[in-house]
């Protein structure tokens, strides 16, 4: 596989508020447990991804990557950031080291100026610099295609690996991140208290024909219209296939035929 270089749209603004955490700010509210809710039929399931595919026949992620290693490195420093952020550092890191070879010979403090302005950065440095010290020692420096030996390199979890093995590879896997823990849990395509529950209650739920595409159908829905504080119910696609029960006021846009 040789991917393009790949970034999609933003389709709105995003918001960057933090809370406050000073002297007499208030502590915050702790969240309310989520609602139950039905779970989707199969046939509203099958629809509600036909209603995505034809809103975004083709979706990917929104990191900016050209090979698996580029990919691999971008989705190691996206924890607690956000896209955004890390395709600004990345636009600077990759021209001078987009190799296992050069990230290693760039060494952790040479790597820390380019991500600074990314959450966790010293840690993630160490990572990444470690993780290409094992790609060149146990995969003649290339990204294995295997979970196992994915999660095995530093600071690689199970979200990461399966967004490399999806992205990258084209593997029908599942990585759940907040949006798609939340779309997942609304909607009742998936409803669960994990992370693992909601994935593994993906793979079943989710129609074979849209397993492929479906992580990013679901992590695009949920930054742009199904978002934490205020939901656009008004212009969601799939508004009347959604099963959750506190939906946002106005009028719903009608559903194309």
């Amino acid at each position: 596989m040789s991917p393009a270089r790949k970034s999609t749209p933003a389709a709105a603004k995003r918001g960057t508020g933090q809370n406050k955490t000073g002297a007499g700010a208030k502590a915050p509210a702790k969240p309310k447990a989520a609602k139950r809710v039905a779970r989707l039929s199969p046939a509203d399931a099958e629809e509600m991804f036909a209603r995505l595919k034809a809103l975004n026949p083709t979706p990917t992620t929104e990191l900016e990557y050209s090979t698996p290693f580029e990919l691999l490195v971008a989705v190691a420093l996206s924890a607690q950031s956000t896209d955004v952020g890390v395709n600004k550092a990345t636009r600077k890191l990759f021209p001078v080291a987009n190799t296992p070879q050069a990230i290693v010979a760039l060494g952790v403090e040479g790597l820390k100026p380019y991500i600074a302005t990314i959450g966790l950065y010293n840690t993630k440095a160490a990572n990444v610099v470690a993780l290409s010290q094992r790609l060149l020692a146990e995969h003649a420096g290339e990204v294995p295609r295997g979970r196992a030996a994915l999660e095995a390199l530093p600071g690689v979890g199970r979200k990461t690996a399966n967004v490399v093995l999806n992205t990258a590879f084209g593997e029908p896997t599942m990585a759940v991140d907040t949006h798609i823990f939340r779309v997942a849990n609304r909607t009742g395509l998936a409803p669960g208290k994990t992370v693992r529950a909601v994935e593994d209650g993906l793979l079943k739920s989710v129609p074979a024909d849209y397993l492929q595409d479906a992580h990013h159908w679901l992590i695009l829905h949920g930054r742009y219209v199904c978002k934490a504080r205020k939901p656009d119910c008004p212009h969601c696609a799939i508004r009347d296939l959604c099963r959750y029960p506190d939906k946002t006021p106005g009028e719903p846009e009608p559903v194309a035929a």
